[in-house]
């Protein structure tokens, strides 16, 4: 009676745990909302687009299509669900146990924005929420999972000023400043299942499987688009009040994705396994709300903005946003680490994945936006060593690449490109709950969007760091 007594404190204390990390990271996301990275180009479309895949993904390059992982949550490609390690009985087939698996990714960004006329440059610093993941197995080849993650992230705060002339004469009359600023961004809470069609183990001893999964993401996708142009006149005779152009607008709408893999063995004796994916979405729309507000203002100290009249205050005014249909395909060439008696032998993978995005097709309040149709190519690969008693030769070696254009289009074509390294880093397993696995996933990315033919470039370093911690979960307990 008292192991029975033991075994219950030591879930409720993970379930705790769990619970903890939850509110802590819960929390930390609201706390970051307000983070500013002066970026003009979030001021079209929905934004700048937040990283779509785990950390683990974007350590190579991004690539996520044909990947997937026992202990980590690869959001980006529901179908990657059916490989969550979930045991059942021969006999009656339920599940007796599965690994279930917390996912939390948190970044933290170096921005550097470089005006090329005249020169400038801005710094940006922040540390953001990247995701919260959770998935368990619901028998074997069937798994689910549900999180929150960022979409993308308004986020601007410009100055102009200016001097205004007589249009006949030419001559300076008045100076003028405007403040541009923008905030908002997109949000997605998801529920997603992947479930494996067939399974076929080759009939050799190398025991490896053919899959053929499935899976569909479905959530609420969320979020808000706060535009506002102020404007002030300076003269020394006449006073004129400040104007606000302010517009919001807020949305929401289910939002679903789909995906599909297939594994199959290509050399039985070597252990090498072909994965090929796909998963996307089809163009949607997605219900929003907008307020209209135009004013004249005044500054107060301790007030802030004083509304002194409203030329126009519209509120509630009803609308779609049409986002596009958007597609990834990729595979995934992998051999896993060999420990077969005198047969050692490191393992590896190598993929590359090909995203195409509809971005013509997006629609604000039936009006187009500075976007454009765009494609990207992600290449990546990991090596993972023969493990020693050197802990270095536990961790998994990951990098990759990435490049395409911009969705968003002012002016010129603006082209994009990354380089990517990242480590696994396993965490010593408890002695006394030897069914805990625990890694630290770590990504270094470092890009560029933009060249000399824009008037704004971009160099950006992010580190992100993940951590997915996993427990046998279900199976049931016999004493003697």
């Amino acid at each position: 009676m008292q192991l029975v007594k033991l075994t219950t404190l030591k879930r409720i204390n993970v379930l705790h745990k769990l619970c903890s990390a939850f509110l802590i990271v819960f929390i930390y996301s609201i706390s970051s909302a307000s983070a500013q990275d002066n970026s003009p180009y979030s001021r079209f479309g929905i934004g700048d687009l937040t990283p779509t895949t785990n950390i683990l993904s974007r350590a190579m390059g991004g690539i996520s299509a044909g990947y997937a992982d026992a202990v980590t949550i690869n959001f980006s490609n529901p179908a990657s669900y059916a490989y969550f390690q979930g045991f059942r009985e021969q006999k009656s087939k339920k599940l007796v146990s599965g690994r279930a698996i917390l996912d939390i990714g948190l970044d933290l960004e170096q921005r550097t924005l470089l005006q090329a006329n005249p020169q400038k440059k801005f710094n940006a610093g922040n540390a953001l929420f990247s995701y919260i993941q959770i998935g368990v197995p619901l028998r074997k080849d069937w798994g689910l999972a549900f999180g929150l993650k960022p979409v993308s992230r308004i986020s601007y705060n410009i100055y102009r000023n200016e001097l205004l002339k007589d249009p006949l004469t030419g001559l300076p009359i008045d100076s003028a400043q405007t403040s541009f600023k923008g905030d908002g961004g997109a949000y997605l809470l998801s529920l997603g299942t992947g479930i494996d069609l067939f399974n076929k183990t080759s009939a050799n001893k190398a025991n490896m499987e053919q899959k053929l999964s499935v899976g569909i993401n479905g959530g609420l996708l969320f979020g808000k688009k706060d535009y506002s142009s102020k404007r002030s006149f300076i003269n020394d005779t006449v006073q004129y009040e400040q104007g606000n152009f302010e517009t919001r607008t807020n949305f929401n709408s289910l939002f679903f994705t789909a995906g599909l893999i297939y594994k199959m063995p290509l050399d039985t004796s070597k252990h090498i396994s072909l994965s090929l994916g796909t998963y996307g979405n089809w163009g949607q729309k997605i219900n929003a709300s907008q307020d209209i507000l135009r004013e004249t203002f005044v500054f107060d100290d301790a007030l802030g903005d004083v509304r002194l009249d409203s030329v126009s205050d519209r509120k509630n005014i009803k609308g779609k946003i049409e986002l596009p249909a958007s597609y990834t395909f990729g595979f995934a060439l992998q051999k896993p680490v060999i420990m077969i008696k005198d047969r050692k032998e490191m393992g590896w993978m190598f993929g590359v994945d090909f995203t195409m995005n509809n971005w013509s097709k997006y629609r604000f309040y039936g009006a187009t936006d500075s976007v454009q149709n765009n494609w990207q190519i992600k290449i990546g690969g990991q090596i993972t060593p023969v493990p020693t008693k050197n802990y270095f030769s536990n961790v998994t070696y990951r990098f990759g690449l990435r490049f395409g254009p911009e969705y968003i289009k002012v002016g010129h074509k603006m082209n994009s490109f990354a380089t990517t390294f990242g480590m696994g880093l396993p965490i010593a397993l408890n002695r006394q709950a030897p069914n805990q696995y625990s890694i630290i996933n770590l990504a270094f990315e470092y890009g560029k969007r933009g060249n000399n033919a824009n008037q704004l470039r971009e160099n950006m370093f992010r580190f992100s760091l993940g951590f997915s911690l996993s427990d046998l979960w279900f199976g049931k307990r016999k004493y003697d």
